[in-house]
């Protein structure tokens, strides 16, 4: 099998950050709402943007990934070509929103403290990819840039 044309590689990293960078911002503009704002899905948005980063990473990597949610998993395939990637464990907590907070009757509501902590812990992972990838040169646009 041949290398994979590396500006190819290029293109499906940006279009993996872009699309978490709209779920970045997305849940950022609804923390702005004044009143009812809806914390289950600001915890769905930060968990797709975590999982949307390390599935950026292993696109750059060559690594292939299964379709799930589960940020574990993808990040235990991040680790086996970057060691940073044990430093999210935390971020393994995530993937309960995948999809409990998108179906009612799933899980309880999550409550503001909560949904900060997820979105914490999605911006953790989210500097880190982003450094890493910055490390190998790939420049990636901002908030606002997508």
């Amino acid at each position: 099998m041949s290398a994979p044309d590396p500006e190819v590689l290029l293109r499906k990293v940006h279009q993996w950050t872009n699309y978490a960078e709209e779920d970045f911002r997305l849940a950022r503009l609804a923390l702005t709402l004044s009143t009812g704002c809806p914390y289950r899905l600001l915890a769905f948005h930060a968990q797709q943007w975590a999982e949307k980063y390390l599935k950026a990473y292993l696109v750059f990597t060559g690594v292939d990934f299964p379709y799930t949610h589960n940020i574990r998993r993808l990040r235990e395939l991040c680790e086996a070509s970057g060691s940073w990637a044990g430093i999210l464990e935390d971020a393994d907590g995530l993937s309960v929103y995948a999809t409990t907070a998108r179906y009612p009757g799933e899980a309880a509501e999550v409550p503001r403290e909560e949904a900060l902590r997820a979105i914490d812990l999605a911006e953790k992972t989210r500097d880190i990819v982003r450094r890493v990838l910055g490390d190998q040169g790939i420049t990636l646009s901002g908030p606002g840039d997508v």
